[in-house]
Order: C-alpha cells, then sequence, then structure tokens
C-alpha cells in the first residue's frame, strides 16, 4: 500500500465506526414525549386552585405506571396507570410552591419524567422573637420559610433605625444558609456591641420577607442578682430595726429599781397622817 492511500483508508475507517455510534433515526421517535402545563406563580395566600396536567403523548413502550413528585418525594395516593395525569392544588399556599414531577415507569426500558415549576415569594414560617445570653457566651438566632425558588439570605443589625448589613470583621459572626434555612451564630458575646435587632431577610425571584429577633446581653453578675437583692434587703430590715431601737423614749424602758421608791414614800406619808388624826382625837 502506498503513503498516499494510508490516510484515505486510515479516514474511511474512522468514518464507519463513528457512523455505528451514531442513533439511527428512529432512536428519538422512541423516545417518550410528555406534554406539560405552564409554570405556577402564587401571588396571594390561599390562590385560586390550580391544577398541574402532564401528558405522555408518544411512546413505545408499555407504561406500568405513573405518579406525581414533589422536591423528589413521591406525593400520596397519586400512583396510577395513566398518560394523562392531573394534581389539583385546591388552596395554594407558599408552602405547596417548588418542583412537582410526573415519572412515568415503562416496562423494560429507563422512566421517563417531566418538570412543572410552583413558584412563590418567601414565607418566613419560624423565628426566635428574642434571645437572651450573658456577656461572654454564645448566641444563635435561625430563620426557616416556605416559598420557591429558594431564597438568598441576608442578615442586618439595625444601627440607629436602620438595617445594616453584618459584617464579620471581629471573627465573632458565623454564617450559615441552606435552602430554606438560615443561622446566624454570634460567638464571645459584649455586652457593649452586640445587643440589638436583628433582622434576617429572605429574597427570590417573586418576592422578599423579613422579621426581627431581639438580642439582649446581660452581665456575667446577672446571676448574682437575686442573692444580691435579698441580701439588700435584710440589710434594710436589720438597719430600720436598730434606728426604731434607738429612737425610744427613756421612759418607755422599765426599770427595776424605780418602782420601789414611790411606793416606800407613799407608805410612810399614810402612817403619819393615821398618827396625827389619832393625836388630834385625843
Amino acid at each position: 500500500m502506498s503513503g498516499s492511500s494510508l490516510p484515505s483508508a486510515l479516514a474511511l475507517s474512522l468514518l464507519l465506526v463513528s457512523g455505528s455510534l451514531l442513533p439511527g433515526p428512529g432512536a428519538a421517535q422512541n423516545e417518550p414525549r410528555i406534554v406539560t402545563s405552564e409554570e405556577v406563580i402564587i401571588r396571594e395566600s390561599p390562590a385560586p386552585p390550580v391544577t398541574l396536567q402532564c401528558n405522555l403523548t408518544s411512546n413505545s413502550h408499555t407504561l406500568t405506571y405513573s405518579y406525581w413528585t414533589k422536591n423528589g418525594v413521591e406525593l400520596t395516593a397519586t400512583r396510577k396507570n395513566a398518560s394523562n395525569m392531573e394534581y389539583r392544588i385546591n388552596k395554594p399556599r407558599a408552602e405547596d410552591s417548588g418542583e412537582y414531577h410526573c415519572v412515568y415507569h415503562f416496562l423494560s426500558a429507563p422512566k421517563a419524567n417531566a418538570t412543572i415549576e410552583v413558584k412563590a415569594a418567601p414565607d418566613i414560617t419560624g423565628h426566635k422573637r428574642s434571645e437572651n445570653k450573658n456577656e461572654g457566651q454564645d448566641a444563635m438566632m435561625y430563620c426557616k420559610s416556605v416559598g420557591y425558588p429558594y431564597p438568598e439570605w441576608i442578615w442586618r443589625k439595625k444601627e440607629n433605625g436602620m438595617p445594616m448589613e453584618i459584617v464579620n470583621t471581629s471573627g465573632r459572626f458565623i454564617i450559615i444558609n441552606r435552602e430554606n434555612y438560615t443561622e446566624l451564630s454570634i460567638t464571645n458575646l459584649q455586652i457593649t456591641e452586640d445587643p440589638g435587632e436583628y433582622e434576617c431577610n429572605a429574597t427570590n425571584s417573586i418576592g422578599s420577607a423579613s422579621v426581627v429577633t431581639i438580642l439582649r446581653v446581660r452581665s456575667h453578675l446577672a446571676p448574682l442578682w437575686p442573692f444580691l437583692g435579698i441580701l439588700a434587703e435584710i440589710i434594710i430590715l436589720v438597719v430600720i430595726i436598730v434606728v426604731y431601737e434607738k429612737r425610744k423614749r427613756p421612759d418607755e424602758v422599765p426599770d427595776d429599781d424605780e418602782p420601789a421608791g414611790p411606793m416606800k414614800t407613799n407608805s410612810t406619808n399614810n402612817h403619819k397622817d393615821k398618827n396625827l388624826r389619832q393625836r388630834n382625837t385625843n
């Protein structure tokens, strides 16, 4: 074989191999085709009822069963053997938002699915209204929400009435965000810097929501305050008693020798009067 014919033969071989790896004209036709209803946006709570729909329009395999999932979890009582599927939400709220999938299982073929998004603005359903800690301790505040898409979380602290985004310059602030949950931790609390109102804000493409947690930081002597209060009451009571005793009048204090003198004088005078009356009679 000549040198010029070798590259031509190699190119022909590669072309034949690559042609054998490409799907045939009927491969795309064998894939299931699913037509779905449009995405849903919940703008009020509760919103009017909505119905999600999926229709398996073309399929060359035997369908065994189908069902609905929300955020990857199968919805109860939705499993059936049907190519046309519907899921109705009677009173849509933010907690009903998420990714819904209609899933089809076939005999001797991979399953197929399609996605319908139900979107809603964040609604913060849980947070700490207040947090009370002592100086030097650690504090933890959190917020959790419903709504889809998952929000972006921002923590702010109110300074002079204006919310200011927290900047971790001291290294004492730790923020953890997970989908519909956020957490703010503050280590080694400072009584002069950390007390105040902390705001968590959740924002997605539909809207936003915010709530406030009040952080109170007490002095490290705070556990002694009840004892000091009782001690102060005892001291005040003792002082009152001492002052009262000192201000008593002297005649209110009984004297053992004092009553004997007047009684003896009266007895002597009575005896003298009796002797005088006897002399006058004689």
